[in-house]
């Protein structure tokens, strides 16, 4: 029970890192480009802690389930204010302001007077207003791949070493099932040699072997020929003589995959066999590998956010009835929360101390891209709003100057409050969901 409080605890403090990052991303553009942050909170509802540095609030809010910084100046003011405020759009996307619009522009205007009007977050250009808004998901984005960099070369990769984990019985067609009798066929050369599960392969033929890619290449080009093969043994090396055989063997890619036909069928070529099966471990590799990892991340959550309506119906399936959950399906807070518990409680043979390290990292990395995908679709009161609020303003501004036309004036985001609005309460409604899910149909590592 202890070490799964500490998973749990892990994940925690993780989590509200990142959240704390993801608004420091936010913070730190803002102040350098010269606009007024009254909060940097992380959480919402009642302040718990709450300290005033400068012109900023930094503080602990009671729900812990995100964070947020406050800047003055979020919406145009009104026309007709002060010489030297900022003019309102003439030209919105919705033609009649609502009055949520005039009292929030109301509110964001008792919050600063005129002196400040420059240093107001619609104040901003274009290009500027992007690097705050991004700042926030792009800080989430360099998590998960350090994450990622430490993972792959500091943890390993799971991946095939020169450790013999089994020796074949006999020789047998590469395609033929895995309880075909050996009465009638040779022997492995492996077996024939003396190599035992256990022994690490450290040179055959006379190649040095360091991962098991080598061993592969070595016995296939050895064709038929008997050659050495050291292998290490109880903290001994012992000098063996092996003769492969010529066999059909499955062609392979270049990530060691069986290549397949149009049929569905193994590409074979003639090759050297030794028959011996390397032991599966953690590999540290390159950090020319994360690129790939983090794209392949990247539009796996893409992809999940995507479908998110269809998976939320799955999970309602599940959870209100006797549908099964789909384990690649969205996780909410609790459910991440339960698997952590999982990873650092697993008593699973070969699931040792490295192997759980290596998880609650992938899990991290994993919760770090979610929040950069998921602030970066374009809907208030996420970060993609405001980008493509920016972005809007950016294009209206750019054909008006084609036309020879006036300056329309930043874009009046205070007009999407209803839908910001209805956006939040679906946002709700899919925590409490997942909430409810996560308790009554939980996602299991370990079923």
């Amino acid at each position: 029970m202890l070490l799964f409080a500490l998973g749990v605890l892990v994940v925690a403090v993780g989590l509200a890192a990142s959240i704390a990052l993801h608004e420091v991303g936010h913070l730190v553009p803002a102040k350098l480009f010269g606009v007024r942050v009254t909060q940097y909170m992380i959480g919402f509802g009642p302040t718990v802690l709450s300290r005033t540095r400068g012109e900023t609030e930094y503080g602990l809010k009671a729900i812990p389930l995100g964070g947020y910084i406050r800047m003055i100046g979020m919406f145009p003011p009104h026309r007709g204010e002060p010489a030297g405020t900022i003019r309102e759009d003439s030209t919105g996307l919705l033609q009649q302001v609502t009055e949520m619009s005039e009292q929030a522009k109301a509110y964001e205007a008792s919050q600063y007077g005129p002196e400040d009007a420059h240093r107001t977050f619609v104040a901003l250009s274009v290009p500027r207003k992007l690097v705050v808004m991004l700042g926030g998901p792009a800080m989430n984005l360099l998590i998960s791949v350090v994450l990622m960099v430490v993972l792959v070369s500091g943890i390993g990769l799971p991946a095939l070493t020169p450790t013999v984990q089994s020796v074949s019985q006999c020789v047998v067609p590469a395609d033929a099932p895995a309880d075909v009798s050996c009465e009638g066929r040779p022997p492995a050369p492996a077996r024939a040699a003396g190599i035992r599960p256990g022994d690490t392969l450290r040179e055959i033929d006379g190649r040095p072997i360091e991962r098991w890619a080598d061993v592969t290449s070595a016995v296939r080009s050895s064709g038929d020929r008997t050659v050495e093969v050291v292998v290490e043994r109880d903290g001994q090396r012992l000098r063996l003589e092996a003769t492969p055989i010529l066999d059909a063997r499955p062609v392979l890619d270049a990530d060691g995959a069986a290549v397949l036909d149009a049929d569905g069928d193994l590409v074979t070529e003639q090759v050297g066999f030794l028959g011996v099966a390397g032991t599966t471990d953690l590999v540290p590799q390159s950090p020319a590998a994360v690129p790939e990892m983090a794209w392949s991340a990247f539009t796996r959550t893409a992809e999940l956010i995507l479908t998110l309506p269809v998976r939320l119906y799955e999970v309602g399936q599940a959870a209100f009835g006797s549908a099964e959950r789909d384990p690649n399906g969205p996780l909410g807070v609790v459910g991440v929360s339960r698997l952590a518990g999982e990873v650092a409680s697993a008593e699973q043979p070969g699931f040792e101390l490295r192997e759980k390290t290596g998880t609650m990292i992938s899990m991290l990395a994993s919760l770090n891209m979610a929040l950069f995908v998921f602030n970066l679709v374009p809907l208030l009161p996420l970060d993609g709003g405001h980008v493509a609020g920016a972005l809007l303003e950016g294009a209206r501004r750019l054909l008006a100057r084609l036309r020879g036309r006036p300056d329309p004036g930043p874009v009046d985001m205070s007009r999407m409050l209803p839908l910001t609005n209805a956006v939040a309460l679906v946002f709700v409604a899919m925590t409490v969901l997942l909430l409810y899910a996560d308790i009554v149909k939980p996602i299991t590592l370990f079923p």
